[in-house]
Order: C-alpha cells, then sequence, then structure tokens
C-alpha cells in the first residue's frame, strides 16, 4: 500500500521570530518514504524562509527557523509505503518488570509535564490492580480512557494536563493519549506520546477537517506497541512523525514570540493502484 500525505501551514508573525517545528517524517520511517517535496517556508510574497535541520533528544527531526514579520507558509508532501496491515494485538505481551527494563525506557515510567503519574497513581492502582499485567492491563486502561473523555474539536485546550483530562472528561486526541500514558506510567508501565498522521484507511470516513493526530506506545515484552485511547480500534497506516515524554516535547509548532495560525491544512489518504504507478 501507498499513501499520500501532507500539510500546508501559514503563520504570522509581528516582528523576527525564532521557532521550531516537528514537521518530518519520523527517522525510523524514513526509509518507507517513496517520493517527497522539499519542506518549503517561504513568505507571502515568494521569498524562501532558511531553516535548519537537527535531531532533538529523542531522536525527531526538528526544523528551526526565524519567522519574518508577516505571513509564512510551510507546505511539504510525499508518498510513503505502507504494510497496509492493521497494527498487531499481541495479548500474550508480558509487562516487563522495573528492575529489568533498558534505561532507553525508564524515564518513559517519569511523571512529565501533561502526565502526572505521580498524581494519579492511587487512581490507576484503584482501577487496575485487578487486571493481570501485560497486554490485557494496557488495553483496559485504553478501554477506561476511551468511554471517560469525550471527544471534541472545540474541547481543545493546551494547558490541560491528564488530571485535568480525568476531571473534565473530555478532550481532544492528545487528552486521551496523556490520560492513558499516565495511567500506564502509574502501573510501571513505561509509555511514550506520539503525533504524526492517521487517515481514515479501512475505517469509515470523517467529514471532518483532517488534523495530525495524537496516539501512544507501551513498552511491553522487549518493545515498544502502539495504542490509541480515543479510536480504541487497530488502525492502518500511521505515519510517525515524533515521539517524546508528552505533548510539550513534540508541538507541531513552537514559537518563541506570539504569532497567529492563518492555514492549517492536513491530508493522509491511500493512493489507489492506478494512481500510485503513476
Amino acid at each position: 500500500m501507498r499513501i499520500r500525505y501532507g500539510y500546508r501551514l501559514a503563520l504570522e508573525c509581528n516582528v523576527p521570530t525564532p521557532s521550531s517545528f516537528a514537521i518530518d517524517v519520523h527517522p525510523d520511517r524514513r526509509g518507507d518514504v517513496v517520493v517527497e517535496s522539499p519542506i518549503v517556508m517561504r513568505t507571502q510574497d515568494g521569498r524562501n524562509v532558511l531553516h535548519a535541520r537537527a535531531l532533538d533528544l529523542f531522536g525527531n527531526v526538528r526544523r528551526r527557523a526565524v519567522l519574518p514579520p508577516g505571513r509564512t507558509v510551510i507546505e511539504h508532501h510525499g508518498v510513503i509505503a505502507d504494510s497496509g496491515a492493521h497494527e498487531p494485538v499481541v495479548m500474550t505481551a508480558r509487562q516487563v518488570p522495573v528492575a529489568d527494563l533498558p534505561e532507553e525506557a525508564m524515564g518513559f515510567l517519569l511523571p512529565s509535564r501533561y502526565c502526572e503519574s505521580d498524581l494519579l497513581g492511587p487512581e490507576a492502582w484503584s482501577r487496575f490492580a485487578g487486571v493481570p499485567e501485560g497486554w490485557p492491563r494496557v488495553q483496559a486502561i485504553c478501554d477506561f480512557v476511551h468511554t471517560h473523555i469525550r471527544f471534541g474539536y472545540g474541547f481543545a485546550d493546551n494547558t490541560r494536563t491528564a488530571s485535568g483530562g480525568l476531571r473534565d472528561g473530555r478532550g481532544v486526541c492528545r487528552d486521551f493519549a496523556h490520560l492513558a500514558i499516565t495511567l500506564c506510567r502509574a502501573m510501571n508501565i513505561p509509555a511514550r506520546y506520539c503525533t504524526g498522521y492517521l487517515g481514515d484507511i479501512g475505517v469509515p470516513h470523517d467529514p471532518a477537517p483532517m488534523d495530525f493526530s495524537a496516539w501512544f506506545e507501551a513498552y511491553l515484552d522487549g518493545r515498544w506497541y502502539s495504542f490509541d485511547a480515543r479510536h480504541n480500534i487497530p488502525r492502518i497506516g500511521r505515519i510517525v512523525m515524533a515521539r517524546g515524554r508528552d505533548a510539550a516535547d513534540v508541538p507541531i509548532v513552537s514559537t518563541f514570540g506570539p504569532h497567529g495560525l492563518a492555514v492549517f491544512e492536513v491530508w493522509t489518504e491511500e493512493l489507489g493502484a492506478e494512481r500510485a504507478a503513476a
């Protein structure tokens, strides 16, 4: 299967504004990219905005630029190869004892900006201590979060933490991910936040405008597995862009000064066989 993906963003600034972006396909999917455009940043009158590429502490690609006053348009698109298979469900995947975890996973047990696992520990243990460890426990956490939080774009709040999501019972995809991550960590299961593309492949089409998506990965049986408490079913064609402790580590756009978001378009869809051949 081949999947078409891309975005078009436009930011408006009043003064020169240092900015950072997580807008590349993650390095571990680079080998699957069939074709892609360069990432273009340009002013409204067509002048290119210089930007640099680097890897952050989590191995994500970051783009850095100083946006000039006025509107800057940022565009990128490509085609990526995908297996077309649903994400695996491995009910026998075991929870790794903390003493046996590799160092790379240990940091994803700790509380973070949006995932206060130290505060929600009693809540987690009261709800999930009786569920078998490993995959069944992570799935039970997803089931709870899926039913507890009501999704709506109007519920977005970039200051809401996991405890806020638990309290409010509403949010967007990042709130589902934050609460599930927090409950996993409280149960000694390493969990990390992911952001990227998720199209309506193999599921009914969502008529709402497309957005980047958030989900999480849990460390079980020596590897990371994808879980999605918002949709709560295995999906096809997830394309990760960045991973971190929570959304604070992987914002699509970070500006060190005020800006306005003038355009936000995201697309990801399966290409037909005849279109892919072209």
